[in-house]
């Protein structure tokens, strides 16, 4: 006779409960603080080699390299540390938070996925000669897709919505050195998985799940592309 498999038990976003421990999150803590060692040594280069601009994406410039749409997400300004730890305490606090609440390989999906949009935020919305770096696209992201969630689940987000206005805002002030572009594209391409995931739940919607994941991330590649295609 044989025994019956029980499936783990999991949360209303569809999550498997026993998936808790964070370590995806504190994986991407540790790797975004090594790269950001290694823009310190003299003579590597690590930020000019992984940093984004708009001429990346567009060979008329002479170097396309895509790639660095996603690269720059791990890297931060080493004229600011602000700008790491702030990122990266937020990063910690929300991260932690929808890690457990999504599942580790849903996590790092909407994490990878806002930081590129943040860099196609950045490719049509900035001067193509502008170099960015950080993981700010990512982390609105995050706070795009916790938005969605919370509210589809009832919760009260009059709170994030007023960190989420303010944070916007200031990338607009003048002479703030802030990539408000980033933010944009990585709270939309963030709201966007949140969407998909919330709608997406069930045990039997999983395919579909990874299904309009893939589909997500194509059109921004896409998209991406668009200035080295037209």
């Amino acid at each position: 006779m044989k025994a019956q498999r029980q499936s783990a038990p999991r949360n209303r976003i569809g999550a498997r409960i026993s998936d808790s421990s964070p370590f995806i999150t504190y994986a991407l803590i540790g790797v975004t603080a090594f790269m950001f060692l290694l823009q310190w040594i003299p003579g590597l280069g690590v930020t000019s080699a992984f940093l984004y601009a708009g001429v990346y994406s567009d060979p008329a410039y002479g170097a396309f390299e895509p790639w660095r749409m996603l690269t720059s997400v791990f890297l931060h300004s080493t004229g600011f540390i602000f700008h790491i730890l702030l990122n990266m305490y937020t990063l910690w606090i929300f991260g932690r938070m929808l890690e457990t609440m999504l599942g580790h390989w849903r996590f790092l999906a909407l994490y990878l996925i806002s930081g590129f949009a943040g860099s196609v935020g950045v490719l049509f919305l900035a001067d193509p000669r502008t170099a960015v770096v950080g993981a700010s696209g990512a982390i609105f992201g995050l706070l795009g897709a916790f938005l969605v969630i919370q509210r589809r689940m009832g919760a009260d987000t009059r709170g994030l919505l007023v960190l989420l206005g303010i944070n916007l805002v200031i990338g607009f002030i003048p002479g703030v050195n802030i990539a408000w572009q980033a933010h944009l594209g990585g709270l939309v391409g963030g709201a966007l998985v949140g969407l998909i995931l919330v709608n997406t739940r069930k045990r039997q919607q999983q395919a579909a799940q990874k299904g309009l994941l893939a589909v997500l991330s194509a059109a921004l590649i896409g998209i991406s592309l668009l200035p080295a295609i037209l």
